[in-house]
């Protein structure tokens, strides 16, 4: 595993044993960076990214969504929706502190994301990538997009309101044009 720190944001970065990873793990990192800065993520903080495969995100897919076979993408927030700023669809209350107390010194953990390395290729490869499902790119951009997509949920973001999946996929796109 490696620990990149991008202030004010430490990022686990782990690749599975005998998983393919096409980008740098530092590049990986700083994008996770850019999304979490877009989504006004709390400061400072860590946020974990686990590379897989397939078997993993099927049995994760079946324990925590219910859903039977591999998904891409799963992601674990720690923090209440209401840690994060407003975006369209969702209006919080009101930003609070974290709902557990830390020791002097730590930083909250935001959350992990679990990728699919290998469903990433499937879909680069068959041109079922991209937002839509409709895109042929290589693995590197589907696994950038995935990842983006992961740091957004764990930010309270999601896509089952017409209105705020709009808005996701326009900030997703922005931040995909920057690389």
């Amino acid at each position: 595993m490696a620990a990149i720190y991008l202030p004010p944001w430490r990022i686990d970065v782990e690749a599975r044993d005998g998983v393919w990873v096409p980008l740098p793990q530092s590049r990986l990192a700083r994008l996770a960076w850019r999304a979490l800065e877009a989504a006004g993520a709390p400061r400072p903080a860590s946020l974990g990214l686990i590379l897989s495969d397939d078997r993993e995100l099927a049995t994760l897919n079946a324990e925590h969504m219910g859903k039977t076979g591999p998904t891409d993408v799963l992601s674990f927030p720690l923090l209440p929706i209401s840690a994060y700023p407003r975006h369209a669809g969702h209006d919080p209350p009101e930003r609070s502190p974290p709902a557990f107390v830390l020791p002097p010194g730590r930083r909250p953990h935001l959350g992990d994301i679990v990728i699919s390395v290998q469903r990433a290729a499937e879909q680069a490869a068959q041109g079922t990538g991209g937002q839509a499902g409709d895109v042929s790119w290589s693995v590197g951009d589907e696994l950038c997009l995935l990842l983006t997509h992961g740091v957004l949920h764990i930010c309270g973001w999601d896509h089952a309101d017409e209105e705020e999946s709009a808005a996701m996929r326009a900030l997703e796109r922005d931040l995909l044009a920057a690389l």
